[in-house]
């Protein structure tokens, strides 16, 4: 049953209206390419018939998909809102400084920019906002110029080489950080002098000590905050105060929980954007809307942050764009607040659910909206785990836990969220359903014999009977929550 004073699966109810715009457009693709369209209508199947439960992961409304199949997307529109390098702008303008408005107005921040097309992008566009201001900035007013093309060509190679050697001092992979967080693989860390903070060995938890004590030795740039599977808060007032005293910017990528900031469910020293100069963002995950990326900043950043195009983004994605306003307009809406707390209500339950049946959790519990499994206590590896979980009815990704001895392919955990079954109407009742579920599975999984080389970290077997039981549970529990109810592509 759903939840008291809950309307289960209303934020993706379809309409009859909606329903036949779904239809035509499926329709219209499989006239001319119908694999396409075969492998969207499996798609919507595949997510109604799995418990859902990777973190990054939500459910758009229709209005928010609707927003991004339309004619915008044969836009170019580089510049910003009256100031593009394309003729013709007009309607993308609206659309641009709409999103914008929302999103200043969710976030109470002095300045958005809705344009990078992902969190990567939103951060590379952070990044260089900050190098530019500091770095490039500097270098402008030694030279006496307003513009780096005015530089001759002594002083310009002496403001790159500046630019590389520039150190940024962010939350290592395995303790809960992102790889764009200076992740040497990834851009930021081949941009950056870098260095990894990450968290107290006995508890999980960030030492914040020992992070003032890296960024007074460190000294870095950028400090930056927020995480991709750390459980519990993080406390921006003492992160701005760290930052403050070695003369570094706090940024802080806020992607997993910028639902729960809009929702106000985090405020205080635990909501990122008054105590941030820049905070970055993805709009999935728990804001609901479409895939694409966020930048909000201080006043005194809005200048460079707006560069975005040309400094990192090519034209913008118009059509996106649309579908952000419409989604930040959703979340401003009072039953948004409702949802965030929903997310973390149920997302302790779920935890509270696997304690009590012995699964070990990474900082034993949560305070957000996510869990993380250790499950080396079960003899498994992450790539197993999260296997036989798929085979279960139960859709989860593998992620690596502090100090993984099995690094970040196979890990040794399994990340686990509620944003998205929440948005489906599921309860804390139901969360303790599928804690049984999950930790009934994980007990049936067992690694096969030890091989050689590393592929024996990926092979294991499941009990058949427990499997087939799981999946009939997942079903049951699903079908009193249905996705997109009205809509039939098929």
């Amino acid at each position: 049953m759903a939840p008291s004073g809950i309307s289960s699966a209303a934020h993706t109810a379809v309409d009859p209206t909606a329903s036949a715009a779904f239809r035509s457009a499926v329709d219209a693709v499989r006239a001319v390419e119908p694999r396409v369209a075969d492998a969207i209508a499996s798609e919507v199947e595949d997510q109604r018939a799995s418990l859902k439960l990777i973190a990054s992961e939500n459910y758009a409304s229709p209005a928010v998909l609707l927003a991004m199949g339309n004619w915008m997307s044969d836009k170019y529109a580089e510049g910003t809102a009256g100031r593009r390098f394309y003729a013709g702008c007009r309607n993308v303008d609206t659309v641009e400084t709409i999103a914008a408005e929302h999103a200043r107005e969710l976030f109470g921040a002095d300045h958005a920019y809705v344009q990078p097309h992902s969190g990567i992008d939103a951060n590379l566009v952070a990044y260089w906002a900050v190098l530019s201001q500091r770095v490039e900035g500097a270098a402008l007013r030694r030279a006496g110029v307003r513009n780096v093309n005015d530089l001759d060509d002594r002083a310009w190679a002496e403001l790159r080489r500046e630019l590389g050697d520039q150190r940024l001092l962010g939350m290592s992979l395995d303790a809960g950080g992102h790889l764009t967080h200076g992740f040497r693989p990834n851009l930021s860390g081949k941009m950056f002098d870098q260095r990894s903070y990450g968290t107290d060995p006995a508890t999980g938890l960030i030492d914040y000590d020992a992070l003032r004590a890296t960024a007074r030795e460190f000294r870095p740039l950028i400090l930056v905050a927020g995480y991709s599977a750390y459980p519990r808060l993080v406390n921006f007032r003492l992160m701005r105060e760290i930052a403050d005293e070695v003369g570094a910017t706090l940024m802080v990528d806020m992607a997993h929980f910028a639902g729960l900031v809009a929702g106000k469910v985090l405020t205080g020293d635990f909501d990122p954007v008054p105590h941030a100069q820049i905070v970055t963002s993805t709009t999935h995950k728990s804001l609901r809307g479409p895939r694409g990326g966020l930048v909000l900043c201080a006043e005194e950043l809005a200048e460079q942050v707006d560069r975005g195009c040309p400094m990192v983004l090519g034209g913008p994605l118009p059509h996106v764009m649309a579908a952000k306003a419409v989604a930040f307009a959703e979340a401003r809406r009072p039953e948004f607040r409702d949802y965030a707390q929903r997310v973390v209500d149920n997302a302790r339950a779920l935890a509270e659910g696997l304690l009590r049946r012995g699964v070990r959790l990474v900082t034993g519990g949560t305070d957000n909206h996510l869990v993380l499994l250790d499950v080396s206590g079960h003899g498994l590896t992450g790539r197993q785990a999260e296997a036989a979980l798929l085979e279960s009815g139960v859709v989860t990704n593998r992620n690596a836990v502090p100090q993984d001895p099995n690094g970040a392919w196979y890990t040794s955990g399994v990340r686990i969220g509620t944003p998205a079954l929440t948005t489906r109407g599921l309860g804390v009742g139901e969360m303790d359903e599928i804690a049984d579920l999950i930790a009934t599975v994980l007990a049936a999984v067992s690694p096969t014999a030890p091989g050689t080389g590393e592929a024996s970290k990926a092979r294991y077997t499941l009990d058949a009977r427990v499997r087939d039981e799981a999946n009939k549970r997942a079903a049951d529990l699903l079908a009193d929550y249905p996705l997109y109810p009205g809509l039939e592509l098929v």
